[in-house]
């Protein structure tokens, strides 16, 4: 479906009375009304959650070394908290994603779409790209300032889309699945990160 047709009427029906910003949106100009739920946040969201398990079995394949990867009672409790906390975050960004796409109909303005595909795309996805490199690197610590400026950035993203668009706006689930994905990825951040620069990656673990 175009992202620019007209909204349906349950948007109107549904929104308008308990979203500001559904109806704000829907007052501007056909060119500027964007789906809540985009394409391409979702592809930046299911990155990461595909791309830690992809990688793990991606590294199991290479040879020997890391063959200690195949048995979960070998893994570091930073690798469980990444799984459990990373699934979390994945479930509650897919339940906003659908409940906003399939349920609500939820049109927002283009300025609102773009923070939220910034957030994801760029800060989630480069992060997980440097943790990853971080994690194989000899020296993982050369990673700690880029790491800590996209951190910052990623931060900064979605504090600015909280307090400006979704403070007032969401309604109790949307703000419950909004946790879930927030905490839930910094939660798995974390832990990665504390493998990577306490523990010392996959070099300290040879």
């Amino acid at each position: 479906m175009n992202d620019t047709a007209a909204p349906p009427a349950i948007c109107g029906n549904t929104c308008a009375s308990a979203c500001a910003g559904a109806t704000r949106a829907l007052a501007l100009p056909p060119g500027e009304r964007r789906k809540k739920a985009g394409i391409g946040s979702l592809v930046a969201l299911l990155v990461p959650a595909f791309g830690f398990p992809l990688g793990l079995g991606t590294l199991i394949s290479t040879g020997e070394k890391y063959l200690w990867l195949m048995h979960p009672v070998l893994w570091p409790w930073e690798f469980w908290v990444v799984g459990i906390a990373g699934t979390a975050a994945l479930m509650g960004g897919l339940g906003d994603w659908f409940y906003h796409r399939w349920i609500t109909h939820c049109f927002v303005g283009r300025a609102e779409r773009r923070c939220e595909l910034l957030a994801l795309a760029g800060g989630g996805v480069p992060m997980f790209a440097l943790l990853s490199a971080a994690s194989l690197s000899l020296a993982p610590q050369r990673f700690l300032v880029p790491v800590m400026v996209v951190l910052t950035y990623t931060t900064a993203l979605i504090c600015y889309d909280e307090f400006v668009y979704h403070r007032r706006r969401c309604r109790p689930l949307e703000t419950l699945l909004h946790r879930i994905l927030v905490f839930g990825n910094g939660t798995a951040f974390l832990a990665w990160a504390h493998w990577c620069f306490v523990n010392g990656g996959f070099a300290a673990h040879a």
